[in-house]
C-alpha cells in the first residue's frame, strides 16, 4: 500500500512542478516578427521581442549559425520550422516554434526539398565509430591561443612584442594584461582572452608576425604571440550553443574503405599498373578494329570532364580552409588508393557492356551490377541494386551533373561580367544550345568535344598554377613544412589530425567519384578486346582529378598564403590566390571554370542517358526524351536558386556509391583473375600495339 502512496505522491508532485513551470512561461509574452523580404530563397528572417521574466534573455535558436546572445535569427529557409528556447536570469524558460511562410516556386521547393537533404545527409554523413562509442565526437581546446591585435591574412603592418607583463608559466585570468604589442606606430596592450597557464610563443623584442617573411605568410598560425592552456579541456560551440563536432561520415569510410580494400585485393595496381596505363592513353595499344566507339584517350577525357570542374577549385579552397596545409596531404593519399578503385570498376564496365546490332554500347553499374552477380546466382539482388543504381543516376545527372554546373557557372562569371547579372535565363537558354549541339550527336560527339576541351583547360589551369608557384618559389620549403607539419599535428587549430584528415579524404572522395561508378558508364565505350586495358586507362583519372589539380589549387592557396584567409567564398579565394601573381588570371579562372562546368553537364547527360534507357528502354524515341528534359534542366538550373534542391541532387552522385560498392566486392575476385590473364598476353607480347607489323 505504501508503495502505491508514494506513486501517487510522486505523480502529484510532477504534475504541480510542471504546472509551476508553466506558471512561470506565462509571464513570458513574445512577440515576434516573422518576415520574407524577397522572393529568393534563405533570406526569411524572425525577430523576437521579449516582456516579462528577468532579463538579460539567452535565446537557443535551432540555427547554429544564430548566436545564443541574439533576439534576431536571418538567413533562414522559407518553409520550415525553427524552434527557440528564451531563457531569462532566473532559468525560467519558454519554446517557440515559427515558420517562415514560402511565397515564390523556388521557396516552396527549396522548403520542400530542405527535410529531405537533412535525413539523406543523416545517412550520408551519419558517423558509425560515435555511435559506438569509440571515439568522443565532440571538438575540444585544450588551449586559448592569443592573437596579434587587428591581424587579417592580407596585413602589411609588422607586429612586435614589445614587452611581456606577466612571466611564462604563471596563472593568468580572463581580461588580465599579458603583454604590449606594436604594429605600425600604435602600441596596444594584450589581455588574457582566458584563465589559464600562459606560454609564450615569441620571444620579448622579436617579430610576431612579419607580411615580408616567407615563414609567416605560410606558417599556420604564425600571428598567434601566446596560448593559455586551460586546466581542463574545454568543449568548443557554435554560435546557438550547439557542441562542435568531428565527424568521420559513412560516405567516406564507404569511399575510402572500398579504395584501400581494391588497392590490395589488386596488389597495388595503381602504383604498378601507372607506366602501362600511360602507354595505353597515349594510343599505344589502340586497335582501330576493336569492338567499342571511342579510343582509350577519349574515353579517359569524357570521364575526367565529370569529375574535374567547381570541385577542383572552389571545393578544395573550402577544404584547406577548413583543414589547412595539412588537407593537402590527404588529398593526395585518397587520390592515390581512389586509382585503385576506378580500375576495378572500369575493367568490369566494359567486360558486361551490350553492343546492339547499330553499334550502340550500353554498359556501365546497370550491366555488372545486374549480369555479373547474376552469373553468381545473385539475380534478385543485382536487379535491385541495378535498378537503384540507375535511379540515383538519372537524379545525379540532372541535379549535379546538370542543374549545380549550370547554376554556379553562372554565378561565377556573374561576378566577374555583371552584365550578365540578372540573365540567368538566356545564360541557361545559351548554354542549353551548346549542350544540345554536342549531346544530339551521342558519345561520339561528347568523346570528341571533350577530348578537346580537356586537355586545352587542363594546361591553362596548370600553366596558371605553375606560374603562381615558380614565382612564389622561395616558400617552396615553409609550404611543404606547413603541409606535412599540418597533417600530423595534433593541434585543435583546425580540428586535430582527425579533422584535417577527413577534410582532405572527403574533398578527394567527392571529387574524383572513384567508387561512384559513373566513369564505368564511358569507358564502357572504349574500342577494346580485353576489358582490364581500359581499367588501367581509368586509374589516371584520380590521378589528373586529385593527385595534379586538387594539389595544384592547394599548392596556390598555400604558396601565396591564402589558406589563412576567412570569410571568403571557395572560388574567390582561389581567384584572390591567382590574381595575387596574374592580376587578369580570375577572368581566365571565369572562363576555365565554365568550361569545366559545360564539359562535366554533357559528359554527365551520357551517364544519365545510360541509366535512362536502362529503365525506360533503348529506344532512339526515349533517348530523345531524356536529352531534352537535360536541357531543360539546364535553363532551370542557370535561371533560378534552387539551394536544397541542388544540395539534394548533388548527394545523389555519393549515394550511387552504396550499390556500386558493394557489387565490386562480389566481383573483385573476377577482376583480379582478369587482370593476371592480361599481364600474361602483357608479358606475351599478344595484344595490338600500333605501328606494329606482324
Amino acid at each position: 500500500m505504501r508503495k502505491y502512496l508514494l506513486s501517487a505522491l510522486f505523480v502529484c508532485l510532477s504534475i504541480g512542478l510542471i504546472n509551476a513551470q508553466s506558471d512561470s512561461n506565462e509571464d513570458f509574452d513574445v512577440k515576434a516578427e516573422v518576415t520574407n523580404p524577397s522572393t529568393l530563397i534563405n533570406d526569411g528572417a524572425i525577430e523576437l521581442k521579449v516582456l516579462g521574466g528577468t532579463p538579460p534573455y539567452t535565446y537557443k535558436w535551432t540555427n547554429q549559425g544564430t548566436s545564443l546572445k541574439s533576439n534576431k535569427a536571418t538567413g533562414l529557409v522559407e518553409g520550415i520550422p525553427y524552434d527557440v528556447i528564451i531563457t531569462d536570469a532566473k532559468g525560467s524558460s519558454v519554446t517557440k516554434s515559427y515558420r517562415i511562410k514560402a511565397e515564390s516556386i523556388t521557396e516552396h521547393f527549396n522548403g520542400f526539398f530542405q527535410p529531405i537533404v537533412d535525413s539523406m545527409s543523416a545517412i550520408l554523413f551519419w558517423d558509425p565509430f560515435a555511435a559506438l562509442g569509440i571515439y568522443d565526437p565532440v571538438v575540444y581546446s585544450d588551449v586559448k591561443l592569443v592573437a596579434a591585435p587587428s591581424w587579417t591574412a592580407q596585413t602589411k603592418q609588422v607586429y612586435k612584442l614589445e614587452k611581456w607583463l606577466k612571466p611564462e608559466g604563471a596563472k593568468v585570468k580572463k581580461g588580465e594584461k599579458i603583454a604590449i604589442v606594436q604594429h605600425g606606430k600604435q602600441e596596444e596592450t594584450i589581455t588574457a582572452s582566458a584563465n589559464g597557464k600562459l606560454k609564450y610563443l615569441v620571444k620579448e623584442g622579436n617579430d610576431i608576425f612579419d607580411p615580408n617573411s616567407t615563414e609567416d605568410l605560410i606558417e599556420q598560425g604564425a600571428h598567434y604571440l601566446a596560448e593559455i592552456k586551460y586546466d581542463d579541456p574545454i568543449p568548443l560551440t557554435h554560435p546557438n550553443g550547439d557542441l562542435q563536432k568531428n565527424s568521420i561520415p559513412f560516405i567516406v569510410i564507404w569511399l575510402v574503405l572500398g579504395a584501400i580494400f581494391f588497392t590490395i585485393r589488386m596488389k597495388f595496381i595503381n602504383i604498378r599498373g601507372f607506366k602501362h596505363s600511360l602507354d595505353l592513353a597515349k594510343g599505344k595499344y589502340d586497335d582501330p578494329n576493336a569492338p567499342g566507339n571511342i579510343t582509350h584517350f577519349q574515353a579517359l577525357a569524357t570521364a575526367v570532364s565529370a569529375t574535374v570542374g567547381l570541385g577542383n577549385i572552389a571545393g578544395v579552397a573550402v577544404a584547406v580552409s577548413l583543414g589547412g596545409a595539412g588537407a593537402t596531404f590527404w588529398m593526395i593519399i585518397a587520390g592515390l588508393l581512389g586509382m585503385s578503385s576506378k580500375f576495378v570498376e572500369c575493367t568490369l564496365g566494359v567486360k558486361y557492356r551490350n553492343i546492339t546490332e547499330d553499334g550502340r554500347i550500353f554498359g556501365g553499374p546497370m550491366n555488372y551490377l545486374r549480369y555479373g552477380l547474376e552469373k553468381r546466382n545473385l539475380k534478385g539482388l543485382g536487379k535491385f541494386l541495378a535498378g537503384f543504381f540507375a535511379i540515383l543516376g538519372i537524379g545525379a545527372s540532372f541535379g549535379g551533373g546538370n542543374m549545380f554546373q549550370a547554376n554556379q557557372s553562372f554565378e561565377i562569371l556573374s561576378g566577374q561580367f555583371p552584365a550578365l547579372d540578372g540573365n540567368g535565363f538566356w545564360f541557361g537558354i545559351v548554354v542549353a544550345v551548346l549542350v544540345g549541339v554536342v549531346i544530339i550527336g551521342g558519345i561520339n560527339s561528347i568523346a570528341k568535344v571533350t577530348g578537346k576541351i580537356v586537355p586545352f583547360m587542363a594546361v591553362v589551369y596548370v600553366l596558371g598554377a605553375l606560374t603562381v608557384i615558380v614565382v612564389n618559389i622561395n616558400n617552396i620549403g615553409p609550404a611543404f613544412n606547413a603541409i606535412i607539419d599540418g597533417a600530423f599535428s595534433p593541434s585543435a587549430l583546425k580540428g586535430g589530425v582527425l579533422g584535417v584528415l577527413i577534410v582532405g579524404f572527403q574533398r578527394a572522395a567527392f571529387s574524383n567519384e572513384a567508387g561512384v561508378g559513373s566513369a564505368a558508364i564511358a569507358h564502357s565505350a572504349a574500342k577494346t578486346n580485353h576489358p582490364p586495358s581500359e581499367g588501367f586507362v581509368a586509374l589516371l583519372e584520380p590521378f589528373i582529378d586529385t593527385v595534379v589539380v586538387c594539389t595544384l589549387t592547394a599548392l596556390v592557396l598555400v604558396f601565396t598564403g591564402m589558406h589563412e584567409v576567412e570569410g571568403i567564398g571557395g572560388v574567390e579565394l582561389t581567384s584572390d590566390a591567382f590574381a595575387s601573381v596574374i592580376s587578369w588570371f580570375p577572368y581566365v579562372l571565369a572562363a576555365a571554370v565554365f568550361l569545366f562546368a559545360f564539359s562535366t553537364m554533357i559528359s554527365w547527360s551520357y551517364y544519365g542517358m545510360r541509366a535512362w534507357t536502362y529503365l525506360f528502354g533503348r529506344s532512339k524515341k526515349s533517348e530523345m526524351i531524356y536529352k531534352f528534359l537535360f536541357l531543360i534542366f539546364v535553363v532551370v538550373g542557370a535561371s533560378i536558386s534552387l539551394g536544397a534542391v541542388l544540395v539534394f541532387s548533388d548527394m545523389m552522385i555519393l549515394a550511387m556509391s552504396f550499390p556500386n560498392i558493394i557489387g565490386l566486392y562480389i566481383m573483385s575476385g573476377e577482376v583480379r583473375e582478369d587482370l593476371k590473364e592480361y599481364f600474361k598476353k602483357v608479358k606475351s607480347g599478344d595484344l595490338y600495339i600500333k605501328g606494329k607489323t606482324a
